[in-house]
């Protein structure tokens, strides 16, 4: 095979071949195809999309670029959660330890900072000792031992996603939906998983703001996990303001915990519903629940019996982190310095531009502007407002922690034009909207049809 003949069959509207596309990852993945030839490929993806036969073949090929799990020995099904990404969004704290508590296996793979969103890693890092880089080995000694484990992703997981994410990260496509769902799903499904729920974020702090776009999206991502056996169901949530009370490292472990005691309050609300649903779904798809309402009362109770935090804090101590620091997680919280932000005017807090919030809480110091930068372990902010509260001039909104004085001046004005106080009524959007499930209606791609070309 030759790249520049796949190249061309894709830019004039061709369907390419399994062993086409196989051919082009095999070559990602060992780096023996030159970048621009790669980038060509790329882009003619991200213009005329990808049938659904390609799809397949190249989440396929990318998942097995390198190593996969095997769980079947456990004796249980494994389930894991994948977010889009959002702004406090810890939910992966929570339901984690809520479904393995209620017997189903949580192999979970993260990330870290990404733009203007927060990383799992980072948060979890943020616990003195605790190891997010395991040995496979390792790994299923945790998973044995815990019934889940939260880990980065190994070296030889999926290598063929590493350089086609980096590709498209410097040509200018990285929003196509069905490289986007490829590599997401070519990493879950390596994981060995027999279910997965999809936590798709819409609005203003989401990557996809445009909902008929994330829908498109979340249901190639149905499609594709299906199709491959892994029971798969997506949920379109809320990202139009942070979720829960805090957005930062350690102050989002910190509320994750407080939630697995029981603890509640007004302002996370919406993060202890979500999770609910979310374990709810994980558990069921587990095949520990008739259904999905079933699987939250479970959730619930898993609370309530105080299995679930147990089962937390037995992960922290497997992975060398040390449990002892949530007997007063707020003494571990230290942050050099403090500032709030005050109301401009009295009013209904009518907008909050979430992925403005995201970029304040980056400047603060608790998210990174290049790949390998350290983050702030107490960097972030505490929320004491939520959409649609009523607020009085000079009224503190919210609390603004960081390491280094100089950097609330550009995270202060970052969230003085993120957020609107107004005489009128706030339009709150639902915390759930859509679930799409195999069942779902296909949805149709909302994007502008491929470019048309003559050749010659």
């Amino acid at each position: 095979m030759h790249v520049i003949d796949i190249i061309r069959k894709k830019r004039d509207g061709g369907e390419l071949t399994t062993e086409e596309i196989q051919y082009l990852v095999t070559g990602a993945a060992a780096q023996s195809i030159q970048e621009a030839q790669l980038g060509a490929w790329l882009m003619e993806v991200f213009l005329r999309g990808l049938s659904d036969a390609e799809l397949a073949a190249l989440t396929r090929a990318m998942r097995f670029s390198g190593e996969v799990f095997d769980h079947s020995g456990l004796g249980c099904n494994t389930v894991d959660k994948h977010s889009t990404g959002g702004v406090g969004d810890k939910t992966s704290f929570l339901v984690a330890p809520i479904a393995a508590a209620a017997g189903v296996a949580v192999p979970m793979i993260s990330g870290r900072a990404l733009g203007h969103t927060g990383g799992t890693l980072d948060k979890l890092e943020t616990i003195p000792g605790y190891r997010t880089q395991l040995s496979p080995a390792e790994a299923d000694r945790v998973l044995a031992e815990c019934g889940v484990t939260m880990i980065g992703q190994t070296k030889n997981l999926v290598p063929a996603d590493r350089v086609l994410y980096d590709m498209r990260d410097r040509t200018g496509t990285v929003e196509s939906p069905w490289l986007i769902c490829a590599s997401i799903m070519s990493k879950k499904l390596a994981e060995g998983l027999n279910g997965l729920v999809l936590d798709v974020k819409t609005g203003s702090g989401a990557f996809l703001k445009d909902p008929d776009a994330a829908r498109f999206l979340a249901a190639l991502m149905v499609r594709t996990g299906e199709e491959a056996g892994t029971h798969t169901t997506a949920l379109m949530t809320s990202m139009d303001q942070p979720l829960g009370r805090f957005a930062g490292n350690w102050i989002e472990v910190w509320e994750s915990v407080d939630l697995l005691r029981g603890a509640r309050h007004p302002l996370n609300e919406d993060l202890r519903e979500l999770s609910l649903v979310l374990a709810g779904w994980m558990i069921h798809l587990g095949g520990m629940a008739a259904n999905a309402d079933e699987g939250r009362a479970i959730a619930e109770a898993k609370i309530t019996d105080g299995s679930a935090v147990a089962t937390f804090l037995r992960m922290v101590a497997a992975q060398g982190g040390d449990p002892g620091v949530f007997e007063n997680p707020a003494a571990h919280h230290a942050p050099k310095f403090r500032r709030e932000l005050l109301a401009s005017r009295s009013g209904t807090l009518t907008r909050m531009d979430c992925e403005q919030v995201g970029w304040a809480v980056q400047r603060l110091g608790a998210g990174r502007e290049q790949a390998g930068e350290p983050v702030a372990a107490h960097a972030g902010i505490e929320f004491y407002v939520k959409l649609g509260s009523q607020v009085e001039a000079g009224q503190p909104m919210c609390m603004m922690f960081s390491d280094e004085q100089p950097r609330f001046a550009e995270a202060e004005h970052l969230l003085t034009t993120a957020i609107a106080i107004e005489d009128a009524a706030a339009e709150i959007p639902p915390l759930i909207g859509e679930i799409l499930t195999r069942d779902s209606k296909d949805v149709k791609n909302p994007l502008p049809p491929p470019l048309s070309r003559t050749v010659g």
